[in-house]
């Protein structure tokens, strides 16, 4: 069932394009971490603190583990471009700023998640294994605390704006 824009509360609106920049940010947060540190950089696959990449076998399932990453990068995605084209079909005024700002929250949200959950809970796989790796781990969760901070404040910054301007 499809709803006319007069139908959609501002708030709704708002509300609805935060979700998407966020699934959207964390999409791409994933698919950064996968393709800079997993493929490029190579200082870790998904599951290299369980098996070594050293190994054919290592190697097999840390693509393996890889590949269901991007996979889930590639889901989140999908799923943020769906929200954005249901909200264009509502052809109303939407907040490029609120957009982004949503985004960069989600980006440093996903990799703080990430990075506290399989680097230091679980221990599949460090930023950089070796000499110093609890130094990449935490200098990993500074820079996505920091990076989360900056979406929070730019979401708040927005959000402030879009309520004190006339509709």
């Amino acid at each position: 069932m499809n709803t006319s824009p007069a139908d959609r509360s501002p708030s709704d609106i708002q509300r609805r394009l935060v979700t998407t920049g966020l699934i959207l940010g964390m999409g791409q947060a994933g698919f950064y971490d996968g393709i800079v540190l997993h493929q490029l950089l190579q200082w870790h696959h998904m599951f290299s603190g369980i098996k070594t990449d050293a190994t054919v076998v290592g190697l097999e399932l840390n693509t393996l583990g890889d590949g269901l990453f991007h996979l889930f990068d590639w889901f989140l995605l999908s799923l943020g471009i769906t929200l954005m084209w249901q909200l264009v079909q509502l052809r109303v005024p939407l907040s490029t700023r609120t957009l982004l700002a949503a985004g960069v929250l989600g980006f440093g949200l996903f990799n703080l998640v990430e990075g506290l959950i399989d680097h230091q809970l679980l221990g599949i796989h460090h930023v950089k294994s070796g000499p110093h790796e609890l130094a990449y781990d935490i200098g990993f969760l500074i820079l996505n605390a920091i990076i989360t901070a900056i979406g929070w404040r730019l979401l708040r910054t927005s959000q402030k704006q879009t309520a004190s301007s006339p509709q």
